[in-house]
């Protein structure tokens, strides 16, 4: 099974980004934005900005707390989307 980790932006304010991993990465976002996500996502309206294909859960798993402990690679994301 294939896994994404992904990062959103917040709507209208884009200075706040959310980090996660799913297998569905629609299905995720519209949870995100229908209040359903994690307790963090909810109450905004986000977009995505990135997205990226790994193998397996223990992967995106690793992937995904990498980018959240890396301000500086989570900065250069969300500065090419602007």
């Amino acid at each position: 099974m294939k896994y994404y980790v992904y990062m959103l932006r917040s709507l209208p304010k884009k200075n706040i980004t959310y980090v996660g991993y799913t297998n569905d990465i629609s299905k995720r976002l519209s949870l995100h934005n229908k209040g359903k996500g994690a307790k963090f996502t909810r109450g905004r309206k986000w977009e995505l900005i990135y997205k990226e294909k790994v193998k397996t859960k223990s992967k995106a798993i690793s992937r995904e707390y990498y980018i959240k402990n890396n301000r500086t690679l989570r900065n250069n994301i969300k500065n090419k989307s602007s």
